[in-house]
């Protein structure tokens, strides 16, 4: 287990911050054509990325759309895709050691902006638990393989493999459904619920396993691990609607979907988050690629947040007159 652990925190993919230039090879239409949910379906391709040596090397792979809302083609032009490879053929490869991975694309023309900026969710939840997904941006090339035509070239976001994540926290991933939030890690749980308020993020569920992974370790405490936050209102995506029957009309609405706390059980955590708030900020105004309105945007919605905090009326109202009290 520990060094199944160590293997996963040394990822090469995950240590650099740089655009990595990939370039992905299949039959476009048989794939953009498979956008049921519940579809698990690959079609056959390939993966070209430089090896160590500065060359091209090309890995077969398997590719499949994946997701919920963005795999509806009304939504999205361009699904999200997962890809996997026979570990061997990564070795050599900023790649090496991957089995699949989740690719984070992006959802239309001209939304490029829009990884960036779910990257930059990515990195701040990375500031304050390790109990969290990676991600690496992209510079993805698209090509079909019937036309040999470039489809598009965009940025996107290569996300870790679950199996990884589970590693790192020297657990397995658990699929049990009906996972109410009693049953998870009560630390863990308070601080990703706060981070999604934070972010104005609705778009997950425990009990389903939406946009989330349950780490279980062989102790048999179990740790909520989100990713995918594209539906956030700090990313601000232009197709992103809230859920049916939320009591919001907008993503930039905040609203907690978490568990019952006092003001002094949320204390330590508020506290956490505004020890970390030089840094998220920094993140906001240094990330490579986000416009100028957009930092000034995220800005004053995360200052909104940290003023919400502060305030015991707003404490009450937001995180504890709306609580969850069994679970979601």
């Amino acid at each position: 287990m520990a060094q199944r652990r160590q293997d996963a925190e040394r990822r090469r993919l995950f240590r650099s911050e740089e655009p990595l230039p990939l370039t992905l090879s299949f039959d476009w239409k048989a794939v953009d054509r498979d956008r049921n949910p519940n579809s698990e379906v690959t079609f056959p391709g390939t993966a070209e990325i430089l090896g160590d040596d500065g060359k091209p090397v090309t890995i077969p792979m398997r590719v499949r759309t994946r997701g919920h809302s963005r795999r509806n083609p009304a939504t999205c032009t361009f699904a999200p895709l997962r890809l996997e490879f026979e570990r061997p053929a990564t070795r050599g490869t900023t790649l090496a050691g991957h089995g699949a991975l989740k690719l984070g694309t992006h959802c239309r023309r001209g939304s490029e902006e829009v990884v960036r900026r779910e990257y930059l969710i990515y990195r701040m939840f990375n500031l304050l638990t390790p109990r969290s997904f990676r991600a690496r941006p992209v510079l993805a090339k698209y090509i079909d393989t019937v036309t040999k035509t470039t489809i598009a070239e965009d940025m996107a976001l290569l996300i870790e493999d679950d199996d990884d994540v589970g590693d790192r926290l020297e657990g397995r991933i658990t699929t049990q459904a009906n996972i109410i939030f009693a049953r998870v890690d009560q630390d863990a749980l308070n601080l990703m619920m706060l981070f999604e308020y934070m972010i104005g993020n609705t778009d997950f569920s425990i009990m389903v396993q939406h946009n989330i992974r349950l780490v279980q370790t062989k102790e048999g405490r179990r740790y909520a691990v989100p990713y995918d936050f594209d539906y956030a209102g700090l990313v601000d995506a232009g197709y992103a609607v809230p859920g049916k029957g939320l009591p919001i009309t907008s993503v930039r609405d905040r609203l907690y979907r978490g568990p019952c706390r006092t003001p002094a059980e949320w204390q330590p955590y508020f506290d956490k988050f505004k020890g970390e708030k030089t840094n998220m900020l920094q993140l906001v105004q240094t990330l490579p690629g986000l416009s100028v309105p957009y930092r000034r945007s995220a800005t004053s919605y995360l200052e909104d947040f940290y003023r919400k905090i502060d305030r015991p009326f707003d404490v009450k109202r937001d995180l504890i007159d709306t609580c969850q009290k069994i679970g979601m």
